[in-house]
């Protein structure tokens, strides 16, 4: 069936302050690597503007109109200290948004065995009604609500492998059963939430922070230990991958060190599960990744691993 990569040139027109981490060339890094000759049978489409209802499953509306609200017909507004928005935000935002929910239809009616968006502005640092860490609406969430009320998904697994705690998914899925959120991240870091401690009202929240200098080893012990073992119990109907790789050994904004061999090695364990659960049913949603080199080279790792389905 393949592997789905959904893009959009209007992801460019996000515009950030100069010298901003989250800028356009991150998806320019990904779309050059991905015109390698590997890649030639990798299925590839345009991200559809998502919907206002696909966004109020997870978002109140007052929070939809701010951000809309919000958005400049020129130059740049501040929405929080370091999440800015322009002229183009809006529409990026939505087929970030969009780009979620076409995913999971089309691995949901088995039209693909797996997708990958890559799409900015990011999304797992936007809670229920804040804007925060360059995210605005919380692509992963979405998918996973999407999933549940337009498939029948009864359980959702998202796994979220940034070197930042996605603070987000867990505030939006904290009393929420069906929705397990399992983590690596690097702390104390940016937020400051993902302790092992903070596990939810339904025990669905499973957190594995790492230390600076942590490697390889490490994550994926942290992996093997803490959270793949419980996505086995949970038995999810869909697997969502939160796909940041700043955790890479390059980056600016974390001190890790993973590689992209570690982000392979990931991709397939998470895929394991999935065909043994699920039918192989994995939507991946890109998240951080700030080091051009290292975005490219470890994105690369991960759509070729998900490709071997």
């Amino acid at each position: 069936m393949g592997t789905l990569y959904l893009h959009h040139s209007a992801y460019l027109d996000h515009l950030t302050p100069v010298g901003h981490p989250e800028r356009p060339d991150r998806i320019r890094a990904i779309d050059r690597i991905l015109e390698h000759e590997r890649f030639q049978t990798l299925q590839r489409d345009m991200a559809p503007m998502g919907r206002i209802a696909d966004i109020a499953r997870v978002h109140p509306s007052s929070y939809i109109d701010m951000l809309h609200n919000a958005a400049p017909t020129d130059g740049l507004v501040r929405i929080d200290a370091d999440t800015t928005m322009s002229p183009g935000s809006w529409e990026a935002a939505m087929r970030g948004v969009g780009s979620a929910c076409r995913a999971v239809d089309e691995v949901m009616e088995g039209k693909v065995a797996n997708a990958f968006c890559a799409s900015r502005p990011p999304g797992h640092h936007a809670e229920t009604a804040r804007a925060m860490g360059f995210c605005f609406f919380n692509n992963a969430a979405i998918a996973a609500r999407h999933a549940q009320e337009t498939y029948g998904a009864e359980r959702v697994a998202i796994i979220d492998f940034d070197v930042h705690h996605g603070n987000g998914t867990q505030d939006i899925f904290w009393n929420d059963p069906s929705v397990m959120y399992c983590s690596t991240h690097q702390m104390p870091l940016y937020p400051g939430s993902g302790a092992a401690s903070e596990r939810g009202e339904a025990d669905t929240i499973v957190n594995a922070p790492l230390a600076a200098g942590d490697g390889g080893e490490e994550f994926r012990e942290a992996m093997e230990v803490a959270i793949l073992p419980r996505l086995e119990t949970f038995q999810p109907d869909l697997v969502i991958i939160s796909a940041g790789f700043d955790a890479h050994q390059r980056d600016p904004l974390g001190g890790l060190n993973l590689v992209e061999a570690d982000f392979a090695w990931a991709t397939l364990r998470l895929m394991d599960i999935a065909d043994r659960h699920c039918g192989g049913k994995v939507v991946s949603l890109l998240e951080g990744g700030y080091d051009l080199e290292g975005l490219a080279r470890s994105a690369a790792a991960h759509i070729m691993t998900l490709m071997k389905a």
